[in-house]
């Protein structure tokens, strides 16, 4: 009986940023994260590994933290809040140049969101608040629960 050997045709994205977590600005860290031009990738652990991947037009808010200490290394921590189900916040925890890497996401989400031709609107209509949505008090899926549309 011959062996048959697999091979699967999927297209490998090109990385455009990554780094890894930071401890006294060393990359001396098992939390990889990867930023390529539709997703950006966490991930975790060295025996067990936890990847968490979510799409760019999913992205809607960005926020730079940088503590004294952070500044003296040189490292910045950057939370992206998303649309995503299970990645709601996702952190990238002591980061080189994060101020940099703040600006280029903020540019290919923008770039990934007009490819899709996907708006604002459409963004903020989501019916995102941080919380779980009740979608039977909203009929029309508009994120307005209908007993305030009167």
């Amino acid at each position: 009986m011959a062996r048959r050997k697999y091979k699967l045709d999927i297209e490998q994205e090109q990385i455009l940023w990554k780094d890894r977590k930071r401890h006294l600005g060393l990359p001396i860290s098992f939390t990889r994260y990867e930023i390529s031009q539709t997703r950006f990738i966490i991930r975790t652990g060295f025996f067990s590994t936890h990847t968490e991947e979510v799409l760019l037009y999913r992205v809607l808010d960005m926020k730079l933290k940088r503590n004294l200490w952070q500044k003296i290394f040189g490292v910045g921590t950057l939370e992206i809040h998303t649309m995503d189900q299970t990645a709601r916040v996702a952190v990238f925890k002591n980061i080189k140049g994060s101020e940099k890497v703040r600006q280029f996401l903020g540019k290919i989400v923008e770039a990934e969101r007009d490819r899709k031709r996907i708006t604002a609107r459409e963004i903020y209509g989501s019916g995102f608040s941080g919380e779980i949505i009740d979608y039977d008090l909203d009929a029309d899926g508009d994120g307005i629960p209908d007993y305030l549309q009167r």
